[in-house]
């Protein structure tokens, strides 16, 4: 009987999450599994008919578990929606409303977010019955344990900029963040041709191949890990000293989270941010939710040409980048 529902929106998240459950449950008398897509439901299935007191799910595995029988949500005293935020960022709402549905009406909702948007304060009124809202930390803020700062760099030059940096400050360990997936295989191939160890890790990978590239990552075998915003959230890496916005997130929230990688735990951390032309308006929405302004330097022979000029980011990509010339930005996401 599953007592307890934690929903979470990646799969990288909810192996934590499980990882976590066991590590502190190992003393209680208390069953706990995970499930998710990417990997075959029949293991899911046998564990689940063991019996299981904490269910750690994604909400597309979860309704395929509903789908097929394999799960009573009927018994649930306590449901926990983990990074609720970014669930509504990927288009899980349909699904959690779906969730919510077959759940008893009596039982404690918990939220946990990071970026408290006008859809997350929505979904918690929708949700929850005079609740009490605890912040660990101020709103929409970075730790102050992290470093933060911008190179502006033309786009062109971005990929080299980067090789020069983790080559001359000797960076052992570093997270870059792309906008898309096709963005990141073709920058992990072009370090690679720079003689880096680098990997990717996006929604196209299978699960077993993202299981490994974070392993390798985590013990310094391969020193760069090239990641959508998939992996922004859910990746806990200790000590993790450097983080680099590649290309900035369409959405400001998502900065926090990205950076949010380094810095954990009491250790310092380094987000740097290569920004050319095209993202000076998502720079400025940036400063504008952290209610500071990010310091710039630029690297010598790596400055910006003055007379380049702007061009629209269209799905994620600079329109030179997806071979259209549009005239608007578009404001779409990406899914992973």
């Amino acid at each position: 009987m599953i007592r307890a529902l934690i929903l979470t929106p990646t799969r990288e998240l909810a192996a934590q999450i499980q990882e976590s459950v066991r590590n502190y449950g190992k003393y209680l008398p208390l069953q706990s599994t995970v499930v998710f897509g990417g990997v075959k439901i029949m293991k899911q299935i046998q564990r689940l008919k063991h019996g299981v007191d904490i269910l750690v799910a994604t909400p597309g595995r979860l309704l395929d578990h509903v789908q097929q029988k394999t799960l009573d949500l009927s018994k649930v005293e306590i449901l926990v929606l983990d990074e609720a935020d970014r669930m509504l960022d990927m288009g899980f709402l349909p699904d959690v409303r779906k969730i919510l549905a077959l759940l008893p009406k009596q039982r404690q909702n918990l939220l946990f977010f990071a970026t408290f948007s006008n859809e997350v304060k929505e979904l918690a009124h929708s949700l929850l019955k005079s609740p009490a809202l605890i912040e660990v930390a101020a709103r929409n803020t970075a730790a102050a344990s992290i470093i933060q700062v911008v190179h502006p760099v033309d786009r062109s030059r971005k990929r080299a900029l980067l090789s020069f940096l983790i080559r001359s400050k000797d960076w052992k360990q570093v997270l870059v963040f792309m906008r898309t997936k096709h963005g990141a295989n073709r920058l992990a191939q072009q370090l690679e041709h720079d003689g880096l160890s680098v990997v990717a890790i996006h929604g196209n990978k299978s699960q077993a191949a993202r299981t490994q590239a974070l392993e390798s990552f985590k013990k310094g075998t391969v020193r760069v890990l090239v990641a959508t915003d998939l992996a922004s959230r859910g990746l806990d890496i200790d000590q993790l000293p450097h983080v680099v916005n590649f290309e900035l997130p369409m959405e400001p929230g998502n900065y926090v989270h990205r950076i949010g990688r380094t810095g954990r735990a009491g250790q310092t951390g380094e987000a740097i941010s290569l920004v050319c032309v095209d993202e000076i308006k998502l720079l400025k929405e940036i400063e504008r939710l952290l209610k500071t302004t990010i310091p710039q330097v630029i690297i010598p022979g790596y400055e910006p040409d003055t007379t380049i000029k702007s061009e629209p980011i269209t799905r994620g990509r600079t329109a030179q980048d997806s071979g259209k010339k549009g005239n608007s930005q578009s404001k779409q996401k990406h899914r992973h």
